[in-house]
């Protein structure tokens, strides 16, 4: 079964679009599990970074279709911290959750090719379904990856136009005519329109800023066969109103990532006194209930 065709299927089954990120930090952890780390070691912030991303799928599980674990936060702990990574997409996996793994990878030839297989490939020790890529070494540092999702049915998502107040450095650049994130929109339709599955979409999706409404509503007509990832949801400033112009009929074809809105919803002034980092696990789900009432699209 197809990337596409698994998404669509766990937005139905959970009748939601949010994907919660997965973005664990020292600081902001809730404090049981900050004070359970007593040499500030990587292998200590490691576990405690299994625990807290394990302990929110538990809570989302039956709440969401996706998660989107950020691998810099686990990098910043070296080794130990690709092992907790490598925990909670399998975690994670063996709760019936599709896993977006956020690593923007890209390069050329071999080196795409490796990454592509390291991540997505049929003997991928990390076996996440998706992955986000950076388009910008060009088409063919992306066609490695679109070939790893042929043989194996998983999914990427390109960045088009990010969330950032930075990203038009680049993106809103016009050549012949076309902004840049035009033109990597207009590569993702030619590349998704021998893949589409019966519902017309393929493996290559996009991600989109939800703190770009306009620029979204644009890509969903010039994309109509990319799945999109919508990140700028909540604390960075993206509303309900922004995000819907990126579905289509039904709430099909996009899903909405919210990291820190709703992982850290236990230091939010609307959830501090209620929860608080006691009952931060009653907080997470709370935020992600709300959530979903805002985005109540599923037809």
């Amino acid at each position: 079964m197809s990337f596409a065709t698994r998404l669509a299927d766990a937005v139905r089954r959970t009748r939601s679009v949010t994907c919660v990120g997965l973005d664990p930090r020292k600081a902001s952890l809730p404090a049981p599990l900050r004070d359970a780390v007593s040499q500030d070691r990587p292998e200590e912030w490691a576990a405690a970074y299994t625990q807290f991303c394990c302990e929110i799928i538990d809570v989302v599980g039956d709440l969401v279709p996706c998660v989107k674990p950020q691998a810099a936060f686990f990098e910043q702990l070296g080794p130990a911290g690709m092992i907790s990574l490598g925990e909670v997409v399998a975690y994670a996996r063996s709760k019936n959750l599709l896993v977006i793994l956020d690593g923007k990878r890209n390069d050329i030839g071999s080196t795409a090719t490796a990454y592509a297989d390291a991540y997505l490939g049929a003997e991928s020790p990390w076996g996440s379904d998706s992955l986000t890529v950076s388009p910008y070494l060009g088409r063919d540092s992306i066609e490695p990856f679109v070939d790893v999702c042929d043989q194996r049915d998983a999914g990427i998502f390109v960045l088009v136009k990010t969330s950032n107040p930075g990203g038009g450095l680049l993106q809103n650049r016009q050549t012949d005519g076309q902004t840049v994130f035009q033109c990597v929109a207009e590569l993702l339709t030619e590349l998704n329109s021998s893949r589409q599955n019966a519902e017309g979409y393929g493996p290559l999706g996009a991600v989109v800023g939800a703190t770009y409404p306009q620029e979204l509503a644009e890509m969903r007509a010039a994309m109509p066969h990319s799945w999109i990832l919508i990140p700028g949801f909540g604390a960075q400033g993206g509303a309900a109103e922004d995000v819907k112009v990126g579905f289509h009929e039904g709430g099909m074809g996009a899903v909405v990532n919210s990291s820190r809105h709703i992982i850290f919803a236990h230091a939010r002034p609307e959830y501090a006194d209620k929860f608080g980092d006691a009952r931060w696990h009653d907080a997470v789900r709370a935020a992600t209930e709300q959530m979903n009432a805002q985005l109540d699209l599923v037809k």
